[in-house]
Parts: structure tokens; sequence; C-alpha cells
């Protein structure tokens, strides 16, 4: 990223670096980032006033736990009072029984239970065992 972004001075990849550390996971979560696209401007905008709220709505389940809502936008907040941002960072905190089963083969999924969106994935092979591997027990 730093090349593509043109920077090579100690102070620009430190900057990079305090923005960027707080999304790598540390063992007991998973950190996402969420964006949503749409090329055509009015079309965003009247998508993300629809979708108001859908950071809190985002949510993984593993095996028969109860899902996990992610944490939205700890750094600051992205929405406002007519619409949300294309983009958000998330944290799903998992608990230790949680990233147990999970290192054991647990079932996957995720999704968005939003009242304008809503849908749901299961997550195997390659990229479940990528995500069981970030996690700690």
């Amino acid at each position: 990223m730093l090349r593509i972004e043109r920077i090579a001075d100690a102070a620009g990849i430190s900057r990079e670096l305090e923005v960027y550390n707080p999304l790598i996971p540390d063992g007991s979560n998973w950190k996402a980032t969420f964006m949503m696209e749409y090329p055509d401007v009015e079309e965003r905008r009247r998508a993300l006033a629809v979708l108001k709220g859908v950071e809190d709505c985002v949510w993984v389940r593993i095996a028969d736990f109860e899902p996990i809502h992610a944490i939205a936008d700890e750094d600051l907040e992205r929405a406002d009072e007519t619409k949300t941002s294309s983009v958000h960072f998330l944290r799903f905190e998992l608990t230790p029984g949680m990233r147990r089963a999970v290192k054991d083969g647990a079932s996957l999924a995720m999704g968005i239970d939003h009242p304008q969106y809503r849908h749901a994935v299961g997550v195997a092979g390659p990229v479940r065992d990528a995500l069981a591997q970030d996690l700690t027990v």
C-alpha cells in the first residue's frame, strides 16, 4: 500500500501504520473493512440514505452460538443523521468458546440483517481456514 500511495518518508510511513495497525486482528477477534460500492453518484446517495445503520446489522455466526454483531467505526463516526458512509471498519469480538469452536472446525456464516438489505452466506474452505488461523484459544 505504501508503494501505491507513494509514501516513502519515515513520518508518512509512521502515520500510515498508526492509522492501519488498529485494523489488524489480535487473536480474539476478526476485523473487516466493509465497503458498499455504487459507481453512479445518485444511486449511491439514495442507497446510503436507505441503508442508514447497516454497519450495526452485520453479523458472524459460529455453529450454534448466538450471532455476534459488528462493533463499527471505533475510530470515528462515519454516518450522520441522513445517511451511512460507504466505508466502515468492523470488529467482531469472539468469546474463548467461539474461538475454540472455529479452531475445531465449527461452521461459520456471515450476513447482514438490515430492514432494507438481508443476506447471509456460509464461509467454508480456504477462507474459513484462514479466518481460523487468525484466532488464538
